[in-house]
């Protein structure tokens, strides 16, 4: 296999620790890094931003979540060979409508910071988090999140309009997936029983379905 330069897009608020047990020995990953966005920045001009962090010349883009909606942003900045989705949206479509409807009242400005960033028995049932560990994880990436960019993203989340994919699309969703549910998905491979979290607690099957798509 020839090397290509894979850049991997965490989800909301996350970073590198999400993928702690994704095996990726012998591949040339680099993690892309969150920006603070500036005030009524939109995803355009966010994702632009984002796209300064690579370099290479048509990479793979590995999204997880959120990351995912990003890296088919960046991907009309700059040329892509493919994007992975993990747990993820391609299209608008694919956002729940009640998220879509919620952000046309702005509901999630009415939500209170520490409900957004505390660990709970509601979080770990949408995440699909059970042992001691991934639920340690989890409530320390929520904690690490910065509530300024969490307000910002789930904005984008909920106003997301993209119809189309820049590039061709390999898509892994589970069929446990609580926040961004199944039936809303098109077109995916799925992890039977696989939740929001799978990228974490199915790391084995999620790594080879990487590797299959690279």
């Amino acid at each position: 296999m020839d090397t290509q330069k894979i850049y991997i897009f965490s989800g909301l608020g996350a970073d590198e620790r999400a993928f702690q047990n994704i095996d990726f020995s012998g591949l040339d990953i680099q993690h892309v890094k969150w920006l603070t966005p500036n005030n009524e920045e939109s995803i355009r001009a966010y994702a632009k931003r984002l796209a300064t962090q690579i370099i290479e010349k048509e990479p793979i883009l590995i999204g997880l979540s959120f990351g995912g909606i990003m890296a088919l942003e960046v991907a009309k900045h700059i040329a892509v060979k493919r994007i992975i989705l993990l747990s993820s949206a391609k299209k608008k479509d694919e956002i729940p409508i009640y998220f879509r409807l919620a952000g046309k009242i702005r509901l999630h400005f009415l939500l209170p910071t520490a409900l957004l960033k505390k660990a709970n028995c509601v979080n770990f049932w949408l995440f699909g988090t059970s042992t001691l560990a991934d639920k340690k994880l989890l409530k320390d990436i929520l904690s690490d999140t910065d509530v300024t960019f969490l307000r910002w993203a789930l904005q984008q989340i909920v106003r997301w309009d993209n119809e189309s994919t820049p590039c061709p699309i390999a898509q892994l969703h589970g069929t446990k997936d609580r926040i961004l549910p199944i039936r809303f998905v098109n077109d995916a491979d799925l992890i039977d029983a696989g939740g929001h979290f799978m990228v974490l607690n199915r790391a084995k099957e999620v790594s080879v379905f990487i590797r299959k798509h690279l």
